[in-house]
């Protein structure tokens, strides 16, 4: 199984993950990951809490939120290098977001796996706590089964990076182990491909890859044609309530929002703002 080459700078990321996919093998080998698993707690479901929500989800929440754990970016540089991923989490739980999204990417997002491991230890045994996003550049079984060893209820799929083959084969490995995939796309053909691969967890990155350009349009054209069974995550680009809004008129079920909740200085009240929308687009458009 293999990442493709895309032109874009998910090329330079995976050359990178390469090199720390090797050094991670010789760290900490499979059976090793394997005997994790076979100790964890059972994965919540992750397209549940996506729709369901939580009980820390505000009454009258119209969205539910995704928050990501992230020190920094390829596009926008560092956020705050000092980062304490659990105690972001514990905020991102305590304002009643539906998941939390932990970065474990180390070269450019300055994250790690013991990050998520951290997160996990965290919340223990709460039934109601988020459910958990490996977020990284995932092309091998080894990264999967180290989601899972490390407390993910699911991870991230970037259909952009993946072989149709590859995509369908991680997909079936994931649910194996008990998680779900949240499936990323950029347009209507990426959407396609992953639905023919099983996918039932979409996310739509308003983010080119490109040319780091932003436009929430695109998970507009996207949901236009998605499936009504689909779960839909819009992604990047949002940071205030009429770009929430915009997402909820449009079908999206949940956001998944790094940036402006890292950087706020009230983390509880910008998550409120967020999900406490209503899909009227008047004020958008005004």
């Amino acid at each position: 199984m293999d990442a493709r080459t895309t032109g874009t700078i998910l090329d330079r990321i995976v050359a990178d993950r390469r090199i720390r996919l090797a050094e991670d093998r010789a760290r900490r080998p499979e059976a090793a990951l394997h005997d994790l698993v076979e100790k964890a707690s059972p994965a919540i479901d992750f397209a549940m809490r996506l729709r369901n929500g939580r009980l820390a989800t505000p009454p009258g929440a119209r969205l539910r939120l995704i928050g990501e754990v992230k020190r920094a970016s390829p596009s926008k540089g560092v956020f705050d290098a000092n980062l304490d991923a659990v105690a972001q989490a514990h905020a991102y739980a305590d304002a009643g977001v539906a998941a939390i999204s932990v970065l474990t990417e180390p070269d450019h997002f300055r994250g790690s796996i013991a990050d998520l491991e951290g997160v996990r230890r965290a919340f223990g045994d709460d039934a109601e706590r988020p459910a958990l996003l490996r977020k990284d550049f995932i092309f091998d079984s080894y990264q999967v089964l180290e989601a899972r060893a490390a407390g993910a209820d699911a991870l991230l799929l970037i259909v952009m990076m993946l072989e149709s083959t590859a995509l369908t084969s991680l997909l079936a490995e994931t649910r194996a182990l008990g998680m779900q995939a949240l499936v990323e796309v950029h347009d209507v053909a990426e959407m396609r491909v992953a639905l023919d691969a099983g996918a039932t967890v979409l996310g739509v990155n308003n983010r080119d890859l490109r040319t780091f350009t932003e436009d929430l349009g695109t998970t507009e054209r996207v949901a236009a044609v998605v499936p009504e069974d689909i779960t839909l995550v819009a992604e990047s680009a949002i940071r205030h309530a009429a770009d929430a809004r915009r997402m909820a008129a449009c079908g999206a079920h949940a956001l998944l929002v790094g940036e402006a909740l890292v950087t706020a200085g009230d983390i509880a009240a910008k998550a409120r703002e967020l999900m406490l929308v209503d899909d009227v687009l008047s004020e958008v458009r005004a």
